[in-house]
């Protein structure tokens, strides 16, 4: 937790300024004691033979008093401060490149194969209540397997990979968000070979014109869906399909982040398969705008080694989320402890509260 900059409510800081008055009174009261003992031989007596140590103790009651008064004074400004919170992340699309430039062996063995073994990794390290679904795409997409808490059946769809032609993130991308919102009229087909649509309307608003009884669609702000997330695996060069950034808008649109993780190395290699040869290499450039229209976050991955690096952050990072929250009720606590810690030290050794 970062030490809080902003308060809601500043004015209520100019209540701190009591503090030095508290102070003047606690010394004011002290002296006005002291001058009562001298008149009274006795008690004098009494305090010099309890020595130094029991005249230290009698501050630190009233020196808590104090603290806990400073912490609901603060509380009372309504203080922010960012703190790391876990996220209620209830499912997770891992949409996966199975193209056939992901069979370049600039990632060892080969770019699949080190995507399929460190895919795996981060399936152990998230809590078995997350949900996971699998998108394959390559020319098309489709469902490798439907969102579930099974790991067992999502190592084996992940096993089950084949490469194939073309290269269509946008499709990848849309069957993932159709995949999270089944019910919301996502159809690829439509946006595939669909119809013109106004300008200025979302693509799921001009899915959904015509449909008698559908609410309209209000798009909500990037980044503000905390329950689902998508990480897109590719190395971010489409030869087909969806427009990668249009359909990166449909995410942005239900509030849905992409987590883009780049695959191979920007000079890339030659590949040949079957009597075709390509040149295949890293599109960083797509990958990035996809992450930041979505509020998400772009990673590289130039090696077997990067890629297991990548999924270990996104496995801390999809748990937990560093947020600006009020901080009031902490502090309200540590002054409710400091006052009966006050209480209880008072009564121990003196018989009496302060």
């Amino acid at each position: 937790m970062s030490f809080p900059l902003n308060f809601l409510w500043p004015q209520f800081l100019w209540l701190l300024l009591a503090l030095p008055l508290l102070v003047a009174l606690y010394v004011w009261l002290l002296h006005r004691k002291k001058k009562m003992a001298v008149r009274y031989a006795s008690l004098s007596i009494v305090k010099e033979a309890m020595g130094q140590g029991h005249t230290l103790r009698r501050h630190i009651p009233p020196l808590l008093f104090m603290l806990a008064i400073a912490a609901m004074l603060l509380a009372a400004a309504r203080p922010l401060a960012v703190i790391s919170l876990p996220i209620q992340q209830e499912t997770i699309i891992l949409a996966m490149d199975v193209s056939g430039s992901m069979r370049a062996t600039d990632v060892e063995p080969n770019r699949l194969v080190a995507a399929q073994n460190a895919a795996k990794a981060f399936l152990l390290d998230l809590p078995r209540r997350v949900k996971v679904g699998i998108v394959a795409f390559a020319g098309s997409a489709q469902v490798a397997q439907l969102p579930t808490v099974n790991r067992e059946d999502l190592n084996s769809a992940i096993d089950r990979f084949q490469l194939q032609r073309g290269t269509a993130i946008g499709n990848g991308i849309v069957l993932s968000m159709a995949t999270l919102f089944p019910d919301a009229g996502i159809d690829i087909a439509s946006l595939t070979y669909g119809r013109e649509r106004p300008r200025g309307t979302s693509i799921e608003q001009s899915q959904k014109e015509g449909k008698e009884g559908q609410k309209e669609f209000t798009p909500m702000a990037p980044g503000s869906y905390g329950s689902a997330a998508i990480i897109l695996l590719t190395d971010g060069q489409r030869t087909t399909g969806i427009d990668s950034l249009e359909a990166a808008r449909i995410a942005a649109d239900r509030g849905v982040r992409i987590y883009t993780v780049g695959v191979g190395t920007v000079d890339g290699e030659t590949i040949g398969f079957e009597g075709w040869s390509m040149r295949v290499r890293l599109d960083e450039e797509t990958l990035k705008a996809i992450a930041s229209r979505t509020q998400g976050e772009y990673f590289y991955a130039g090696t077997a080694a990067d890629l297991k690096m990548v999924y270990e952050t996104l496995s801390s990072r999809l748990m937990v989320e560093k947020k600006e929250t009020e901080i009031s009720a902490l502090l309200a606590l540590l002054a409710a402890i400091l006052a009966m810690t006050s209480a209880g030290l008072s009564m121990l050794w003196f018989n009496r509260i302060l």
